[in-house]
């Protein structure tokens, strides 16, 4: 039977609404019945959890997380996830690989069992408007866990020792509060240590994160790092990930795939997709989704209920239109 410590701590974490705490602990006691030979009631313990888990589809009252305490409000910003990984155009590779990282985050205590951690360091590298962190948002919300984005512009100062403390802060944080922790543009703080520009409180800083991604954890929460420029980064942090996952640019399929899903509820007419591939090809997943919500916006204050190639391609053309603008200012 789970001893009265686990007991206490699974009404505590009911009584504040923290579902997954209170999940947790559940599994925690279903490794000590495994550990103690009582493999059914182990496996019905799991069993009713992944259940519960099961059911974010249906009809619940939503857990309201609370936000960042005291000095981490400037650091953390608290998000309630808004998408799953089937809200996600990827690649199959990629969405394979995501999955796998949901499978072993939500039988992390199977794992431990046999002292084995779930993969919880993931880097997201890829150019900007590929959905680095929209996947990052879809992945804590696979999980039904907190999203929280570190502020750069609050983490990094100029004064000494400063940053390295405020990244303590936050790492602090993980290790208490399970959740998914999003450091995006990423390259600020992992740059390479050698780079012309560093300087002796930038290479602290890297020195600190080297250190804080190494300690262990009870709570695996995931540090997502997200980066444009993946060739900017310290070999050294590279290594302490978990997972590396590549971004591209959207292919043809995708193109199609993304189209349909931000043209809804209207429906295309008579498209012609090779057409429409090759004007959005070089366009980001953002560039594209936007384009094609602008056409079906369009098309509802013409009172259609289509869209079709040249709306469609008017709309990609005005996005590639500002783009080489904005390539020129640079």
């Amino acid at each position: 039977m789970s001893n009265a410590r686990q007991i206490l701590s699974m009404l505590n974490s009911r009584a504040v609404g923290d579902e997954e705490h209170f999940l947790s602990v559940a599994l925690q006691v279903a490794a000590g019945e495994a550990r103690q030979g009582r493999q059914s009631s182990a496996d019905a313990i799991r069993d009713a959890v992944q259940k519960i888990r099961g059911g974010a589809d249906k009809p619940h009252v939503p857990i309201a997380f609370s936000k960042p305490r005291g000095d981490l409000d400037g650091l953390l910003d608290l998000r309630e996830p808004r998408y799953r990984l089937r809200d996600v155009v990827l690649a199959p590779d990629l969405e394979g690989r995501l999955k796998v990282v949901v499978r072993q985050q939500n039988s992390r205590e199977r794992l431990r069992e046999h002292n084995r951690a779930p993969s919880r360091k993931v880097l997201f590298a890829g150019p900007p408007g590929s959905g680095k962190t929209m996947t990052a948002e879809a992945l804590a919300g696979e999980l039904k866990l907190p999203f929280f984005v570190v502020r750069l512009e609050g983490l990094i100062t100029r004064y000494l020792g400063e940053t390295a403390t405020k990244l303590r802060m936050v790492f602090d944080e993980t290790l208490q509060r399970r959740g998914l922790y999003l450091f995006d543009e990423f390259d600020a703080v992992g740059g390479h240590r050698s780079a012309d520009n560093d300087v002796a409180e930038m290479r602290r800083v890297l020195n600190s994160f080297l250190q804080f991604m190494e300690e262990p954890t009870s709570t695996d929460s995931l540090i997502v790092g997200a980066t444009n420029h993946a060739s900017l980064l310290d070999a050294a942090l590279v290594r302490r990930f978990d997972e590396i996952l590549p971004f591209d640019m959207p292919s043809q399929k995708q193109v199609r795939a993304l189209v349909l899903r931000h043209l809804k509820p209207l429906k295309p007419s008579k498209v012609d997709w090779r057409s429409i591939g090759r004007a959005a090809n070089g366009l980001s997943q953002a560039e594209i989704a936007r384009a094609s919500e602008e056409a079906a916006k369009e098309a509802i204050l013409a009172e259609q209920m289509t869209v079709d190639t040249s709306d469609l391609k008017m709309h990609l053309n005005a996005r590639r239109a500002a783009q080489a603008v904005f390539a020129k200012t640079k």
